[in-house]
């Protein structure tokens, strides 16, 4: 779903085993919204409700959030992760980054209040992600360790 242009559409997803957040994003102005979160079964999204996103939104490019531990090595979740990437990648041709999403779920729940949708925590966290994700590929000198690209067909 790529386009070739220098401003691109992303979408992210804050990949979990029960609940998936989705944020957008562009790389021109660079900004994220949370957009909505989905359920998972054991991290098995509803791969329409994937689809119809994708068609909607057309993204240049899809973040993943990659689970990082402190020390920076990848999460237990981290494999299950990219096997959702890849699915993404190989089911509908989109280019795949994955992002560290180290605290992006503690800073989600800094930007929320009491009385907010709990589920809006996902696509907050996502949003947390792309955000990152955005902040490193627009900073030369950014520390953020790189992202992975996945053009692998899914498993």
């Amino acid at each position: 779903m790529s386009r070739d242009r220098i401003e691109q559409t992303a979408l992210a997803f804050d990949w979990g085993l029960v609940h998936i957040g989705v944020a957008t994003g562009q790389t021109a102005s660079r900004t994220a919204s949370p957009l909505t979160h989905l359920a998972a079964r054991d991290g098995i999204p509803d791969w329409d409700a994937i689809a119809r996103l994708l068609t909607q939104w057309w993204p240049d490019v899809v973040v993943v959030g990659l689970p990082t531990d402190l020390d920076g090595s990848e999460g237990s979740l981290a494999p299950l992760a990219r096997k959702f990437g890849r699915r993404i990648a190989g089911r509908f041709g989109c280019t795949v980054e994955f992002q560290d999403e180290r605290l992006t779920t503690r800073e989600a729940y800094a930007r929320t209040r009491p009385g907010d949708d709990p589920d809006a925590l996902h696509a907050i966290a996502a949003q947390v992600i792309l955000e990152d994700w955005l902040s490193a590929r627009t900073t030369p000198s950014s520390t953020t360790p790189s992202t992975t690209r996945s053009s692998t067909p899914g498993d």
